[in-house]
C-alpha cells in the first residue's frame, strides 16, 4: 500500500504536468490567434505599389486567396480562406484589379464585391497617371494613351449627370467636392486616384474615370470615420495633399511640412505655398517672381487665407497620410534646395531668412 509521502509526490508530477499542458494550450492559442491577426493587416503598410491582378472567372474563395498571396496582397492564403469562411463573405466577382499591398483585408473583401473590369478581352495597355498631376494633365495621359481626346474627357468629368451619379456611388468622397462645385476650377480635380489602370478595347471613358474615383475611395475609406470625428471634411484633406505632394519628397519631410501649413491655418497666417500660385497661374514653375504672387485667383495662397477652393492637383496616398498626420512641430517656415533636394525648416522668419541666404542665393 503506497505511503501518503508518494501519494503526495504523485500527485504534484500530475499537477505539474497538468499546469505544464495547461501554459503551453495557452501560449498556443495566443500565439495562434497573434498569427491569425497579423496574418490579416496590410502586408506592406507603407506601400505606394498598385498590382494588377486578374481573378479568373469561376474561381472559389480558396483560388482567390491563393491568387492574392501569390501576387504579394495578402500574408497568409490559408488565413485569409479561413477568415472568409468565418465571416460569411461572399459574392466576389471575376475581373482584372489593381490591388495594392497596403490594403486591409476588408478593403481587399469589398474591391471584390464591387468588381474590377470585368474580363471580356485582353488588355490593350495601360494608363499610368504620375502623382501629383493636375487634372489638366491627366487629360493629357488620357489623350496621349486611350482612344479618347481630351475634350471627351473634360466633357464627361465636368458632366452633372456624370458627377451626380458619381457622388450617388462614392457619397462620402464626393458629396463635398459637388456643394464646391461653383467656386472649384474643376470638380474632380484632387479625386483621380494617380496609379496604373488596366485599358481594354471596350473600356468607355466613363468607366475609365470611374475606375480612378474608386481607386480614390479606397484610399479614403481608412481616413472617413477620423475625418468625421476631427469635424473636417474629405475636401479639405485632399486639398491640403495637394499642396503637400508637390512640397515634399519623402514622408518625413511630408509630414514636417504638414505641420507647418497646420500650424499656419492655426493662427490665421496665409500658407503662402507657390504650389497654389503655380496652380493659379495655370503653368507650372520652378522658380515664381514677385510679380507670379499677385495673381487674381482665389487658389493664390499668397493673397488669400486659409485653403482655398480646394485641391491643385491628384495626391497619391503618402501626400494623404501626411495631410492625416501633420507632424507636432514649431516650425513655421520651410525651404526647399532644388539643387540637392534638400528641405530646412524654421520656426521664425529671421531663421527663414538666413537659410535663404545660405542655400538659395
Amino acid at each position: 500500500m503506497p505511503n501518503r509521502q508518494s501519494t503526495q509526490t504523485v500527485r504534484k508530477i500530475v499537477l505539474s504536468i497538468v499546469s505544464i499542458l495547461i501554459i503551453l494550450l495557452i501560449i498556443l492559442v495566443v500565439s495562434g490567434y497573434h498569427y491569425y491577426t497579423t496574418s490579416l493587416e496590410p502586408l506592406e503598410a507603407e506601400s505606394n505599389e498598385d498590382v494588377p491582378v486578374e481573378i479568373p472567372i469561376g474561381s472559389s474563395r480558396t483560388d482567390i486567396a491563393r491568387i492574392l498571396e501569390e501576387n504579394n496582397i495578402i500574408r497568409s492564403a490559408f488565413v485569409f480562406n479561413y477568415h472568409l469562411r468565418f465571416t460569411g463573405e461572399e459574392g466576389f466577382q471575376a475581373g482584372y484589379y489593381l490591388f495594392s499591398p497596403s490594403m486591409s483585408t476588408d478593403e481587399i473583401v469589398t474591391y471584390l464585391q464591387e468588381g474590377g473590369t470585368p474580363i471580356t478581352e485582353e488588355s490593350t495597355g495601360r494608363l499610368t497617371i504620375p502623382e501629383g498631376y493636375t487634372i489638366e494633365q491627366v487629360a493629357i495621359v488620357v489623350e496621349n494613351q486611350t482612344d479618347y481626346s481630351i475634350e471627351e474627357f473634360f466633357e464627361l468629368v465636368e458632366d452633372d449627370a456624370f458627377l451626380e451619379a458619381s457622388a450617388e456611388r462614392y457619397p462620402q468622397l464626393l458629396e463635398g467636392a459637388l456643394d464646391l462645385r461653383e467656386e472649384t476650377l474643376y470638380t474632380l480635380e484632387g479625386y483621380l486616384y494617380p496609379a496604373t489602370y488596366e485599358v481594354f478595347a471596350d473600356t468607355t471613358l466613363n468607366e475609365l474615370v470611374t475606375q480612378m474615383l474608386g481607386r480614390m475611395n479606397q484610399v479614403m475609406d481608412q481616413y472617413y470615420a477620423e475625418i468625421e470625428e476631427r469635424e473636417t471634411t474629405v475636401h479639405e484633406i485632399l486639398t491640403m495633399a495637394s499642396f503637400i505632394e508637390r512640397e515634399g519628397i519623402t514622408y518625413e519631410d511630408r509630414e514636417l511640412i504638414s505641420g507647418v501649413f497646420y500650424n499656419r491655418l492655426e493662427i490665421n497666417m496665409p500658407l503662402q505655398t507657390d504650389v497654389s500660385v503655380t496652380y493659379a497661374l495655370g503653368e507650372h514653375q520652378e522658380r515664381i517672381t514677385y510679380d507670379d504672387l499677385e495673381v487674381d485667383s482665389p487658389y493664390n495662397l499668397y493673397e488669400h487665407r486659409g485653403l482655398g477652393p480646394g485641391p491643385v492637383n491628384n495626391p497619391d496616398e503618402e501626400s494623404i497620410r501626411a495631410s492625416m498626420n501633420p507632424a507636432e512641430t514649431d516650425y513655421m517656415f520651410f525651404l526647399a534646395d532644388l539643387s540637392t533636394r534638400n528641405i530646412y525648416f524654421s520656426e521664425t522668419y529671421e531663421q527663414h531668412l538666413e537659410y535663404q541666404n545660405e542655400y538659395l542665393r
